[in-house]
């Protein structure tokens, strides 16, 4: 009964946002208040009937009724709590509704949020939400029902797959959707202005906070996939440009970008086309990253299914939603005010530079994504692109704007002295060589690029630190005075701080570990021992573990440095019965900001002689420090939020005939 409730608050979900979209459109077309405030009350009330769709979703995994398609193909009632609730987005109909569930719950808090909204502008973004979510859910009802009953009910089910029955992929696709879908809401507000014919600095008011908060949760959301990858796929690294990954990487970037660009909108009314393309892009990019993830067209670990009819579907919700919103770009643009000059050494030029880096960076991966696609349907070849191109073609951009990120917050408005920039900036450039030529001296002089781009986070963090010292910093040494500019700086500037920092702690860690990381792999018999970097590895024991759902081997293997034990790794090889499938766990051990990664392989066996084991082993110097960095940065988006000038809402103008 909870199953066909759950059916049929979809299908009302469904009717709600093509309501809303309705009357919130022709609200605005007559000006009446009447209807507006009708679209927004459908808004939220489609999110609160997909709520309930969702939670009768997870009651039927949670309870395990098998008698529904969705749980029988991706549940087990043996599996733990925590993965069978999980299990609810772990699928390709169940991550479309928690799609869709963020989607209307965008919508719902756009309409929520109306102070200091005029009408027109206002009712044309909660229409395109809604015309959004009508798209989106009469796919998931028609074509991706999650509440589809088998009339054979199985007596079991067929479990998850084991490698997504972790608990950061529990966390993983909520905040990533969260990210994904929180485009939705700059893209309605780009297309709201287009419609209006208005850019201005309140709308740029009014994008920045929504924009921020997507960035800041897609941010949490890659990091927590990279992690995953990292400690569950057992090959030691974090990011393997794998199409997958690619896909929430290319709008975190064009996110990236429109945050910068919308405070040239806001504070000189500048690049306010451009805002608009990039507010667009950002979701198309979020869109074209649900499409790679179900169609099948590329092969990747975290694809959610194959199935290229269903794909062929989503392509078209592509086309069609980003196709007519840069056909109404393409129409509308021209007509935008262009906003005030400014100098080439400026803050805005720094800028508008700033953009164009992010711009190529996205677009290389965008090629490097799509190109063996492409290539393939061209000419029937099949063709892989991997890290080498990636290494080739979106490093040396994304080093220019590290180099240049430090002095866009020292530039002053419309002119600036660059010489004094320079100056202000000689000890943050100082110490960033230091800590280059050391780290070139003590550690590896053979690893030249790793030292450099050591040197290169230090420059990052040193720079946001000097941007924060000129802003607090007193004249004679007025330590009160530099007190009370610290405490009564905006949290706005704290965020920035924070994210420019996070960045550079990031930088640190991915050039150190790919540089310096060393790895070894051996058969080892009990007792054997194994060395790698510094640690000397033994295979002490083995022994049998009975999980919840799973049996596993499990070694102990202490990591002995300088004669000191310094951690007990206990690897796993776990097979799962449901699905017949084997999985390695990783034991990591965190010593100070490094981390031993050690991998158990299968058990061999030969005639007449005792069992061996392949053990793998990775030492990864500052490996914490590349999950450190992105939550530093998303920590600085969340501050900023806080901050009253960036809260959701803020801002009026006047309402003026576009």
């Amino acid at each position: 009964m909870i199953d066909e409730f759950g059916g049929f608050a979809l299908v009302l979900g469904l009717a709600l946002s093509l309501a809303q979209a309705v009357l919130s459109g022709v609200g605005r077309w007559r000006r009446s208040l009447v209807l507006t405030g009708a679209g927004e009350g459908a808004a939220m009330a489609a999110f609160v009937s997909v709520t309930l769709a969702f939670a009768a979703l997870m009651h039927a995994f949670v309870t395990s009724d098998f008698s529904v398609a969705n749980v029988a193909a991706n549940s087990h009632s043996e599996k733990p709590l925590l993965y069978r609730v999980a299990a609810t987005w772990g699928s390709h109909e169940g991550s479309m509704l928690l799609w869709c569930l963020a989607l209307t719950g965008f919508g719902g808090s756009v309409a929520i949020f109306r102070k200091g909204l005029p009408m027109g502008l206002k009712a044309v973004v909660v229409a395109t939400q809604g015309a959004l979510g009508t798209v989106f859910l009469a796919y998931t009802v028609f074509a991706s029902n999650p509440f589809v009953r088998l009339l054979d009910v199985p007596v079991e089910g067929r479990s998850l797959n084991p490698l997504l029955q972790d608990p950061a992929l529990a966390v993983h696709p909520p905040f990533l959707y969260a990210g994904y879908v929180g485009m939705s809401v700059v893209f309605s507000f780009a297309v709201a202005a287009l419609v209006e014919g208005r850019v201005d600095a309140a709308w740029a008011r009014w994008v920045r906070p929504w924009a921020l908060a997507a960035w800041a949760l897609l941010t949490l959301g890659i990091t927590l996939g990279a992690f995953w990858a990292y400690y569950e796929l057992g090959w030691g690294g974090w990011w393997f440009w794998d199409p997958v990954e690619n896909a929430s990487f290319m709008p975190w970037l064009i996110a990236a970008a429109l945050l910068h660009s919308a405070i040239v909108t806001e504070k000189r009314g500048a690049l306010s086309g451009w805002t608009v393309f990039l507010a667009m892009a950002a979701f198309t990019f979020s869109m074209l990253g649900a499409f790679l993830v179900r169609s099948g067209v590329l092969t990747s670990v975290h694809a959610f299914a194959v199935d290229p009819t269903r794909g062929v579907l989503l392509l078209m919700i592509l086309g069609v939603t980003a196709g007519a919103g840069f056909l109404l770009f393409a129409w509308r643009a021209p007509s935008l005010a262009p906003g005030g000059l400014f100098a080439p050494v400026s803050r805005e030029s720094a800028l508008v530079l700033n953009n164009i880096l992010l711009a190529a960076a996205t677009a290389t991966v965008l090629l490097g994504t799509l190109f063996p696609l492409i290539r393939e349907a061209a000419t029937g070849e099949s063709i892989s692109v991997g890290p080498p191109y990636f290494n080739l073609t979106f490093t040396p951009l994304m080093v220019a704007m590290l180099l240049l990120l430090p002095a866009g917050p020292l530039l002053s408005w419309k002119r600036a002295d660059a010489k004094g920039v320079a100056q202000r900036l000689t000890l943050a450039a100082g110490i960033a060589v230091s800590a280059g030529v050391v780290s070139y001296a003590l550690v590896d002089p053979k690893k030249a690029f790793a030292c450099a781009g050591v040197g290169l986070g230090v420059w990052l963090i040193a720079g946001a630190l000097t941007e924060l010292a000129e802003r607090v910093r007193a004249f004679k040494g007025d330590l009160a005075e530099t007190r009370r500019r610290l405490v009564g700086l905006p949290r706005g500037a704290w965020g920035m701080t924070l994210a420019h920092l996070g960045l550079g702690v990031f930088v640190i860690g991915a050039c150190a570990e790919t540089g310096w990381r060393v790895e070894a792999a051996e058969t080892l018999r009990l007792g054997g021992q194994l060395k790698v970097g510094a640690y000397e590895l033994t295979l002490e024991k083995i022994q049998g573990v009975d999980g919840p759902n799973y049996d596993a081997e499990r070694g102990t293997i202490p990591a002995v440095k300088d004669g000191k034990t310094l951690c007990v790794a206990t690897p796993e090889r776990r097979f799962y019965p449901a699905g017949g499938q084997t999985t390695s766990e990783v034991a990591i051990c965190t010593h100070g900001v490094d981390h031993l990664y050690v991998v158990l392989g299968e058990r061999r066996l030969t005639a007449g002689e005792p069992p061996v084991w392949l053990v793998r082993a990775y030492w990864n110097p500052f490996a914490l420090l590349i999950f450190l960095g992105p939550v530093i940065m998303a920590l600085g988006g969340f501050v900023s939020l806080s901050d009253r000038r960036l809260r959701l809402g803020v801002g009026k103008r006047s309402e003026k005939p576009a």
